[in-house]
């Protein structure tokens, strides 16, 4: 029997309010389905890892166009 895969804790929302995203300074939206922070104007992605958002432009997905 497969254990499931564990559930990451949500992103409090209050740190949401306060983060930007490192490159553009502009906004970031909380994708809770891939756990990753997204900054649309930069094209990236940001990982959360353990509940921490990860807010390194080299750790960060390039979004497809």
């Amino acid at each position: 029997m497969t254990e499931p895969a564990p559930q990451s804790a949500p992103i409090d929302p209050r740190l949401l309010e306060l983060l930007v995203c490192p490159l553009t300074k502009g906004p970031l939206e909380y994708d809770r389905a891939a756990n990753e922070l997204i900054s649309h104007k930069a094209g990236l992605a940001y990982p959360i890892r353990d509940g921490i958002p990860v807010m390194l432009v080299d750790e960060a997905r390039k979004l497809a166009p």
